[in-house]
Parts: C-alpha cells; sequence; structure tokens
C-alpha cells in the first residue's frame, strides 16, 4: 500500500472509532508490549513529510521502549477494518531533545498532535499547563510499511 493511500485509509478509520489506535513497541526483553492511544496524521514540525503521530505522557513503559528501540506500529480499526503502520520513531518532548524543535515549538506541536486526533479542548492555556506537568511527549512515526485487510474480505461469525 502507498504511503498517501496508508494514510487516507488511516484518517478514515480515525474518524470513525475517536482515533484510537492499539501502539506496539518492544520490551527490553524483545516481546511486544500494546497498548491504546489517541494518534492522528500530520505534517512532521521539521521536515513537512506526513507522519503518524501521538502523545505520550512522561515516565510510561511506551516511551522507554520507543527509546531503546525507536520502531512502532500503529494499528487503527472500526468494525473489521484495520490499517497497520509500522516505521520509525522520533520523540520530541522534555526528557528527549528534538533539534530544531524548541519549548515554544513543542507547545504548539502538542496541539496540533491533539487536534490531528481528533482532540478538542475548552482552555488550551490548561491543556498546555497539563502537558508540561505530566512531561508529555511528542512521538513521530514515519511511515514504512502498511498493513491491513484485503478490500472486501467481510468478516463472518460462525455457527
Amino acid at each position: 500500500m502507498e504511503i498517501d493511500v496508508g494514510l487516507e485509509r488511516i484518517q478514515a478509520l480515525g474518524r470513525q472509532d475517536f482515533w484510537l489506535a492499539v501502539l506496539v513497541t518492544q520490551r527490553r526483553s524483545g516481546e511486544p508490549a500494546a497498548s491504546v492511544v489517541n494518534a492522528g496524521v500530520l505534517d512532521h514540525p521539521l521536515t513537512g513529510e506526513p507522519v503518524v503521530a501521538f502523545v505520550a505522557r512522561g515516565g510510561t513503559a511506551k516511551l522507554a521502549n520507543l527509546r531503546r528501540n525507536p520502531q512502532a506500529t500503529l494499528v487503527f480499526r472500526a468494525g473489521w477494518d484495520w490499517t497497520g503502520v509500522t516505521g520509525p520513531v522520533e520523540l520530541a518532548g522534555p526528557d528527549d531533545e528534538l533539534p530544531g524543535l524548541d519549548a515554544e515549538a513543542l507547545r504548539l506541536v502538542l496541539r496540533d498532535i491533539y487536534h490531528a486526533a481528533g482532540g478538542e479542548h475548552p482552555d488550551l492555556d490548561e491543556y498546555d499547563r497539563a502537558m508540561v506537568e505530566d512531561r508529555r511527549t511528542a512521538v513521530f512515526i514515519r511511515p514504512e510499511r502498511f498493513t491491513s485487510n484485503p478490500a472486501g474480505a467481510d468478516h463472518e461469525e460462525g455457527e
């Protein structure tokens, strides 16, 4: 699946299920670790390339896993339709400096990711304070590979 088609499919599925996706990272032991995140598609703040991104609270296992092995998969689904995107990860946050992205740019990109993942907040200043307090980190996945169920592969329940 080409990148544009894959990203369009992610956006279509994301809109249908609150932008929820299953994140798969790798534990120190090599075993997969999974969690659910809100994620969306946006342009990378430095390169302008389309990425899939989410915001992670500081001090979490997912961030430790991504620092150790900066590769991840996100799976978006709605009903029986699903698409997975896999690629290398870049982190930008108070504990993960991304050269070229200062504190003000990080504040704005955290908002951009929140909006790309369907978020709406009545008080963005409050949102910004919570992001700083929680040591939130922007996680950017550069799409390299997409996987999906084939078109027309409707699920039928067995009897």
